[in-house]
């Protein structure tokens, strides 16, 4: 939960507290006018008290099973209790946000994941990473789309760009820019080897207003080509497909899953904006580098920040040395765990 809105809830509790006792005095009973006054302020503070008082007892379990954790850092079923433990409080923690967040105020990322070094396998796991993404947002509610996929002849992905949407997203799933590093044999290889692969996953927050970044009509060219892949004879007969080139920066954009031109065009210029805003808010945080050495500095994506070992059932994350034996949970979306103790420690 983000810090000034856990002080807020903190001073409205106080408030909470101080008029219940005043309501419980003989001295208030009998003033009607500022019996009606308390009991009104009591209503607006009640929908905020009563998810509070159950997240503040959740954080405080929580905390309990961690330091049993401590002790047997393997043992699965104080690893189980405590992923569901986190699942509830990250609905509280959606619930509150929510309180405080206008529904036209809800926040918006892109994710793109690419394909590495291990060739097919590369591709097959940025596939699985997706799934494991969708599946996340699947079960905390969020909106998700697809923009544009390359698919693999195997049932991967040399590249795949979905946008996702819902209170709170961004704050959720920042930290998973970077490179994440399988270990596991690939369904490709006949002798039963362990391989080592890497996919890069890119996390791209969507300005919330349009005008924050221009784009000059002349600072851009667009091409269009014949969309590839599934479609029949649409794909085949039209093209559809768009391919924006930002050309002051070089940053080049391609979408062709939408059925008109029209569609793809926007699409696309929707992310273009998101790799615009992206490459702003990167520059200005390099400015900050030095102050934020235990952070994610500039999310550079040369540098490895898990490894997910299938063999030993495992997830680590190099950033907090967070190491969890809960890899087959993890790849089917439930990633509460893992989020939790990264905003925790990197926020």
């Amino acid at each position: 939960m983000e810090e000034k809105i856990e002080k807020k809830l903190l001073e409205m509790d106080a408030t909470y507290n101080q008029i219940m006792e005043k309501l419980s005095d003989v001295a208030t009973t009998s003033d009607a006018a500022l019996c009606q006054t308390l009991g009104k302020r009591v209503g607006e503070l009640k929908p905020y008290i009563k998810p509070f008082t159950l997240y503040k007892k959740l954080k405080a379990e929580i905390a309990e099973w961690e330091g049993l954790i401590k002790e047997e850092p393997e043992n699965r079923g104080i690893l189980e209790e405590l992923s569901a433990l986190s699942k509830k409080k990250e609905g509280l923690e959606n619930e509150i946000q929510g309180l405080f967040t206008k529904k036209e105020e809800l926040e918006s990322l892109i994710i793109e994941i690419r394909a590495g070094t291990g060739g097919e396998e590369s591709g097959l796991f940025t596939a699985d990473l997706f799934r494991m993404y969708a599946k996340y947002c699947l079960e905390n509610g969020f909106k998700q789309e697809i923009i544009n996929a390359n698919p693999t002849g195997i049932g991967g992905f040399k590249e795949i760009v979905f946008g996702i949407k819902g209170i709170g997203v961004y704050q959720r799933l920042k930290f998973e820019l970077g490179v994440h590093r399988v270990q596991r044999v690939p369904i490709t290889e006949a002798s039963g080897r362990v391989h080592t692969s890497a996919v890069t996953v890119a996390v791209l927050c969507e300005p919330t207003k349009v005008e924050e970044i221009e784009i000059r009509a002349e600072d851009i060219r667009v091409d269009t080509f014949r969309s590839s892949g599934a479609g029949g004879q649409h794909v085949n007969k039209t093209e559809s497909a768009i391919r924006i080139t930002h050309i002051p920066t070089g940053l080049v954009v391609s979408c062709q899953n939408e059925r008109s031109q029209g569609q793809n065009k926007e699409t696309a210029m929707r992310v273009l904006k998101a790799r615009l805003y992206e490459r702003k808010k990167r520059e200005e945080e390099e400015k900050r580098a030095a102050e934020r050495k235990e952070q994610i500095k500039t999310g550079d994506r040369s540098e490895k920040i898990r490894t997910y070992n299938f063999k030993e059932n495992r997830v680590t994350d190099h950033r907090i040395g967070l190491t969890l034996y809960r890899l087959d949970a993890i790849m089917d979306g439930d990633l509460n765990l893992l989020i939790n103790k990264l905003r925790e420690e990197l926020s």
